[in-house]
């Protein structure tokens, strides 16, 4: 009876070919283990009267979409028609490359906040640089500042075992709440659907976002702690809005509140970059982001550089990297030499070696692990954010991320890839029959890591 049920809802849902028969295959050889793992961890979207929507709405400085407009207009208008915030104009963008300079950033904008500090992590760790920032939150909250933190239950487990170090934070008026618990009702949860957002807002005029989360692992001191290499960016203008409505409902869902904050806050238009930004995952009701990665992929002239610690794509992401580089398009795969992660390390060797025996330029970053993810795109402009190029952040994870459009933009971000690049080796090496049987095998199941 579950076996059938599950079948039925693979059929059900919208699927790429792939992910079914992974999942029907799988189900065939371990029916005991898979069919509730399924029901656990195999479901997309949400469904049911707990559906958390995305909110549409309306904002000044938003760029108007002509037929007349430049390039950027049918990619911006293909996310547009999929429910997602228009482009704006008169925003300004800083990237952050360095560890140190991210966190001193990260407490300056909180001892500059005026009225609140909102900020959605995926990892919080109890360590030396939380344990700071942590003293700098407490403080704005005893100043009367609203401060919200609010954390993935599963990448923040530990803290969620032993909330003690929350305990100053909450006293002093400041609220602590964790994404979608897993232990009440676990089926109707989608405990595999992770809030994997970075998500770092003061006064709702200022944003940093990023791949970084919060632990001396991703930034800190200069105290020669090896930290991952990875990146924040600093946005400023009317796109931050956009992504404090994507914190607000994240937040209702995951605390239950009605209460709907809005602060009145005078926005500036005075930047150089058009930026869009760009939620995706269960609560989304289209891939919006899939659509826009794909289209931009297919329109490419140039360049395709892609940065990121897991490659695990679908099958028509790679065939469309393969005709961009059969089309003569400088298709660049920067990723680390090895992740922390040994299971995409295993699924994704054979996408890689397929770029890899076309001529693409599959580069292995080794330095500390690789965790950023941003893609530049010709010399119109590039994406970063929180996802990365997998099936998880693609299609489970709740994820956001940042279209910017500016000189200033591609400058700094092509810069900072050459420097990974110079620390890296190309290419792969010839695997043994064995090896190559098994990297196809894994192929099959790819959707399921």
């Amino acid at each position: 009876m579950f076996v059938f049920s599950a079948l039925s809802h693979i059929l059900y849902q919208k699927r790429s070919p792939t992910s079914m028969i992974s999942w029907m295959l799988s189900i065939f050889f371990l029916p005991y283990i898979v069919v509730p793992l399924y029901f656990l961890i195999g479901i997309r979207k949400r469904e049911g009267k707990n559906k958390k929507e995305y909110v549409k709405f309306d904002h000044a400085c938003e760029h108007p979409l002509h037929e007349s407009d430049d390039a950027h207009h049918a990619f911006q208008n293909l996310l547009q028609k999929n429910g997602m915030p228009p482009a704006t104009t008169g925003n300004s963008f800083e990237l952050i490359t360095n560890n140190t300079e991210a966190y001193e950033r990260m407490l300056k904008e909180i001892d500059q906040a005026k009225q609140s500090i909102d900020i959605c992590t995926y990892i919080f760790e109890f360590d030396t640089m939380t344990k700071v920032m942590l003293g700098a939150l407490t403080k704005k909250a005893e100043e009367g500042i609203k401060v919200r933190l609010l954390m993935d239950l599963v990448g923040s487990m530990g803290a969620s075992f032993n909330q003690k170090g929350f305990k100053a934070l909450k006293e002093a008026g400041g609220e602590v709440a964790f994404f979608t618990p897993i232990l009440k009702r676990p089926f109707q949860n989608y405990i595999n659907l992770r809030n994997h957002r970075k998500i770092y807002l003061f006064d709702q005029t200022t944003l940093l976002s990023g791949g970084m989360n919060l632990s001396n692992e991703y930034m800190g001191e200069a105290d020669g702690t090896k930290r991952r290499e990875d990146l924040l960016y600093c946005l400023k203008g009317p796109s931050v809005y956009h992504f404090y409505h994507i914190f607000q409902n994240d937040w209702i869902y995951a605390t239950k509140e009605e209460k709907n904050i809005e602060l009145k806050i005078e926005e500036s238009c005075e930047g150089e970059s058009r930026v869009q930004v760009v939620p995706s995952g269960p609560d989304i009701p289209t891939d919006a982001l899939y659509e826009a990665l794909l289209n931009a992929i297919y329109n490419a002239k140039k360049r395709i550089w892609i940065v990121t610690p897991y490659f695990v794509p679908d099958e028509n992401m790679i065939q469309a990297l393969v005709i961009a580089h059969h089309k003569g398009v400088d298709i660049k795969l920067i990723t680390p030499k090895n992740s922390d992660h040994l299971l995409a390390d295993m699924g994704r060797s054979a996408y890689m070696r397929e770029l890899d025996e076309i001529g693409a330029d599959v580069v292995l970053y080794e330095g500390e692990m690789l965790h950023a993810k941003a893609i530049l795109f010709d010399n119109v402009g590039g994406m970063v954010g929180s996802v990365n190029f997998d099936n998880r952040s693609l299609f489970l994870n709740y994820e956001v991320v940042t279209f910017v459009y500016s000189p200033q933009f591609i400058e700094s971000i092509e810069s900072w890839m050459n420097g990974l690049i110079n620390h890296s080796s190309r290419g792969m090496e010839k695997p043994s029959k064995l090896r190559e049987a098994f990297e196809n095998v894994m192929k099959v199941f790819a959707p399921l890591l």
